[in-house]
């Protein structure tokens, strides 16, 4: 059978990724803070088929490593990750048939490790800081997947999320465009938060394109957070993928309220989000009370079943006998 968007009949799951013809959905908030001057969409990347925002930057570097025959003779992947490349990762080489072996940080939460093993990841779980980081205790996951590398060529291949282009072109190719198509080129304000910092270069460089005016808004946590994935500005020297020309304004934003627009989101507009969600919808919200006019995309990274133990430890009141 032939791919078809219309009727989501696929001959395999990787054909399931967003594109400008099949983007992720974005849905309009209409009960945190709704205004007619100033609506906020999020963008629900946990929509894609291996749940979060990850899917693009990791379909985008598997192929470029497809293309220059680096994953030739039975060559797989290694990669530092928090998480979510590493499922997308492992994910998308058991649909391909490529081996993954995933260095993650010892506080990563349970579930991504789970669904890593899953997947059939090989994992290496090192006593890091929550985003991978250089130089750390245990040589840190960056370095330790780069010994990986180093020390096997013939076994893996390291895509290296951190300074791979290919991260960054994924959402120039798919992220910038769905969003202007969505929006019919209305978007004046976009809301995201910061990691290997490909999606908001990526995103940013295209809707610039298009329109110069559209505001790039950076979301970041309090240094001192434990948000898995996220960055503070502090932290960004890992990644040679922050362009801070392509973004207006960063805005930082106490961690601890993460988890608090998490239930907002759950329990006022049924939107099963993430922390990093919860963070970046909390920049957006202070954007519309500073008088924003216009319309506002918030990239909502990844949903909140990977995180149900985090919020639990973060949230009074959310205990095994609450939850069931």
């Amino acid at each position: 059978m032939v791919m078809n968007h219309d009727t989501r009949v696929y001959d395999n799951i990787v054909e399931m990724l967003p594109d400008e013809a099949n983007p992720s959905p974005m849905v309009r908030i209409n009960r945190l803070g709704a205004t007619s001057g100033f609506p906020l969409y999020a963008k629900l990347e946990w929509m894609n088929p291996f749940g979060s925002v990850k899917d693009r930057a990791a379909l985008g570097m598997l192929r470029d490593l497809q293309h220059r025959g680096a994953l030739r003779n039975g060559r797989g992947l290694v990669e530092p990750t928090s998480g979510n490349t590493g499922i997308s990762l492992a994910a998308l080489g058991a649909a391909l048939g490529y081996p993954v072996r995933a260095v993650v940080p010892e506080r990563v939460p349970e579930e991504k490790k789970a669904i890593l093993r899953i997947l059939g990841a090989e994992l290496d779980v090192v006593a890091d800081a929550l985003c991978p980081m250089p130089g750390q205790t245990g040589g840190g996951t960056i370095n330790l997947a780069k010994t990986h590398a180093k020390a096997q060529p013939d076994r893996y291949v390291m895509p290296n999320q951190y300074e791979n282009p290919e991260n960054v072109l994924a959402h120039f190719r798919t992220t910038g465009p769905e969003i202007w198509r969505q929006t019919e080129g209305k978007i004046t304000h976009l809301f995201v938060s910061l990691g290997t910092c490909g999606t908001v270069s990526g995103t940013s460089r295209f809707l610039k394109g298009r329109n110069p005016a559209v505001k790039v808004i950076a979301v970041q946590p309090s240094e001192g957070h434990d948000i898995p994935g996220l960055r503070n500005t502090s932290e960004l020297d890992v990644s040679t993928l922050f362009d801070r020309t392509l973004i207006d304004d960063i805005v930082e934003i106490p961690y601890e309220l993460a988890c608090v627009r998490v239930l907002d989101l759950c329990r006022r507009e049924g939107l099963l989000a993430g922390p990093s969600s919860g963070l970046v919808l909390e920049g957006a919200l202070r954007a519309q009370t500073d008088g924003a006019r216009g319309l506002g995309v918030m990239i909502f990274p990844d949903g909140l079943f990977k995180y149900v133990g985090y919020i639990a430890k973060h949230v009074k009141g959310i205990t095994e006998e609450a939850l069931f």
